[in-house]
């Protein structure tokens, strides 16, 4: 990411778009790429220039900004805008960086958006301290250290995360555990898979060994990954 959070705001309403347009460019690390009135329009921006956040309206004509949000695949982190109290709930379930009322005031938009830079900031420089983390499995919160993990492999919503002598499943997406694993020590190499890069032990072709286990790696990821484990 670059020093800037590039950001799109996504509202039927002129005037809230306009005023959302106004705080952003009061904030000097965020970077607006442009303003759509709805969902579709959206989706055509996003096609042609994929961005770091969205501050999304969710009553809009065609499509909601949740049904949007629970149709596309690893979209941007998102922030919802709007005047609905009672899809709070939904909006945090759908894994969303803040939730803000209208009207909404500077100072709660200024409060937003510096979440939404802390978290860019930790992703960009993992805290290397940080030796592992908790997840959800049969019910119960188990501790997974990064030094054990060989691979993790993601099916719809949930993740199989493989360890020397056994594997675990959590509910869960590829995308939201990337977002927490420390980027120095682990590596996507196709859409459904995660490596612990210091347990690769050969590469052939594009497929990698990891003891008696082979990852694939997808042909969009090939290159970065090379570049990755090679240099």
């Amino acid at each position: 990411m670059s020093d800037k959070i590039t950001c799109i705001i996504t509202d039927d309403e002129p005037f809230a778009r306009k005023g959302l347009q106004g705080y952003v460019e009061k904030i000097d690390f965020l970077q607006l790429v442009d303003t759509c009135e709805d969902a579709l329009q959206l989706t055509s921006v996003l096609r042609e220039r994929p961005v770091d956040l969205l501050f999304l309206d969710i009553q809009m004509p065609h499509i909601t900004g949740i049904e949007f949000l629970s149709a596309i695949k690893n979209p941007p982190k998102v922030i919802f805008t709007t005047a609905y109290e009672q899809y709070a709930i939904r909006g945090f379930e759908l894994d969303v960086m803040d939730y803000l009322l209208k009207p909404i005031s500077f100072e709660r938009f200024l409060k937003a958006a510096w979440k939404a830079k802390e978290y860019f900031d930790e992703r960009e420089q993992p805290d290397k301290s940080v030796s592992h983390l908790f997840l959800k499995v049969n019910g119960k919160l188990e501790k997974i250290n990064f030094d054990e993990v060989l691979y993790l492999e993601g099916m719809e919503n949930y993740v199989t995360i493989y360890l020397p002598h056994k594997k675990v499943i959590t509910h869960s997406t590829i995308k939201a555990l990337l977002e927490k694993l420390p980027a120095s020590l682990f590596l996507q190499t196709h859409k459904s898979y995660i490596v612990a890069l210091n347990k690769i032990e050969t590469v052939d072709g594009n497929m990698l060994r990891i003891q008696n286990h082979q990852v694939p790696v997808s042909k969009q990821l090939r290159k970065s990954v090379l570049e990755v484990i090679l240099k």
